[in-house]
């Protein structure tokens, strides 16, 4: 017996050296970081049969909060890639062994209408090519990410995992933010701040970080709030959001003040008595925010007491030219990510260049048509009642189902409520947060509705 278990030993021990040797020459041949993710496939193998809600947190991370960009060192390794497949395999493996509970509610369905809509759409678009490339770019993950986190989130301990995972990728997030700003580096129109500008980050645009900024900012506030949280873990989720705060007042983007300041709002209507306080704390501090920004700094719409700035105007133009476009294309819009290419054709004023239409309602209009937004209205009424129906149930409720899944409902309203302010001003129809939303909202009611029926 002592015999088998020490030729076991040998035989593992074997096994795992020549491993190592293999990867080493692996790595060795490559001559780059690369050679790691050879070192990545077991874990990878393990979390996809064992933890596919650790990978699909993780691949958030990377897509969403773009942290191989932040760090630009891990961009060798393939990160997002390889989670991708990790998890298309995971919910595939887990599927068929029954592990994963498949179900399909009112919001799933119409997401998934919506995502018909929106792929339809995009053969159907004017630049096909263009469209096409932002479909199985990004739209699809975002659209598997919303059915896997909606059958996944289905214990206790995983809504905590979420929230922490946020407020960490909210953390690095608005201190690369705030290194940039106080270095003066990867500025743009000299004062406003982004991340990996120099090499072609989508948080290189001030508004899209702004919008990634906003995230977690709910998230912080409604752990600081809620009963039954440590105190130490409250006064790291407040420090959490004052930098998000002090990053987003760095980008100077309106569209991201105007979001802070209704999650800023939401929780004041929540705790204090006095509405009339509440509208005149929101009204100081807008203007306090519209001071510390700077924004009569930007050289795009620097503020002016006398007339509407060029950038209201440029946004105004975009606006009707995304009306115009919705209504020659009611049924299947322009197509995703075509409303740029198509902007001369239906804008009434031409000043020599296109512009981005700065506006989520106004976006989903035009590229996905009359029908494509009337959808889309559906999905954020549908995601309003579920948040507010977990929410009732918890508030109402003498069964304690942990302060951790009060807290991912009231971050999902917060979001929410930023989503719809924000979204007057900032492009995100077709971005994660929206989506990330509904999956949480749908995976917190089913939850719910568990736990009542036992």
């Amino acid at each position: 017996m002592f015999r088998l278990a020490r030729e076991s030993r040998t035989a593992q021990a074997t096994i795992a050296i020549a491993s190592c040797i293999i990867l080493a020459v692996f790595w060795h041949l490559l001559a780059s970081l690369q050679g790691a993710v050879f070192a990545l496939l077991p874990l990878l193998l393990v979390l996809a049969l064992k933890a596919p809600f650790i990978l699909c947190l993780a691949f958030i991370a990377f897509s969403f909060f773009r942290l191989h960009e932040i760090f630009p060192m891990l961009s060798a390794l393939h990160i997002p890639q390889l989670l991708a497949i990790a998890i298309l395999f995971s919910l595939s493996c887990n599927i068929w062994l029954g592990r994963i509970k498949v179900f399909f509610t009112r919001e799933l369905i119409l997401f998934g209408f919506f995502t018909f809509l929106v792929a339809i759409g995009a053969f159907m678009a004017t630049n096909r090519q263009l469209a096409l490339e932002n479909l199985t770019g990004s739209f699809i993950k975002i659209a598997v990410m919303v059915l896997a986190i909606s059958w996944l989130l289905e214990k206790k301990a995983q809504f905590k995992i979420l929230i922490f995972t946020m407020l960490v990728c909210g953390l690095i997030t608005s201190a690369a933010t705030l290194y940039n700003k106080i270095n003066k580096l990867e500025l743009v129109e000299g004062t406003r701040v982004t991340i990996g500008r120099s090499i072609g980050s989508m948080l290189g645009d001030p508004n899209d970080l702004a919008l990634v900024l906003l995230f977690p900012a709910g998230f912080c506030l409604a752990l600081f709030f809620s009963r039954g949280i440590a105190g130490y873990i409250k006064y790291f989720s407040l420090l959490i959001f004052i930098c998000i705060f002090s990053a987003i007042i760095a980008t100077q983007s309106r569209g991201g003040l105007l979001g802070i300041t209704a999650v800023c709002g939401l929780f004041a209507w929540k705790k204090i008595q006095s509405k009339a306080i509440i509208f005149v704390f929101i009204s100081v501090l807008l203007l306090a925010l519209v001071a510390v920004a700077g924004l009569d700094q930007r050289a795009s719409g620097a503020v002016n007491e006398m007339a509407i700035d060029d950038s209201a105007m440029g946004r105004i133009y975009a606006w009707q030219a995304a009306f115009n476009m919705a209504l020659d294309h009611p049924i299947a819009g322009v197509g995703l990510d075509n409303f740029i290419a198509n902007y001369f054709a239906y804008s009434a004023m031409w000043d020599g260049k296109n512009h981005a239409v700065h506006s989520t309602w106004f976006g989903v209009l035009a590229e996905t048509g009359i029908l494509g937004f009337s959808v889309f209205i559906s999905i954020i009424y549908r995601l309003y009642r579920l948040s507010q129906q977990s929410l009732e149930y918890l508030d109402s409720s003498l069964e304690n189902l942990g302060p951790y899944v009060n807290v991912c409902a009231q971050s999902t309203q917060a979001g929410l409520l930023s989503f719809c302010v924000s979204g007057s001003f900032l492009t995100m129809g077709f971005t994660w947060p929206i989506y990330i939303l509904l999956a949480i909202s749908i995976g917190l009611a089913s939850y719910i509705k568990r736990h009542r029926r036992k």
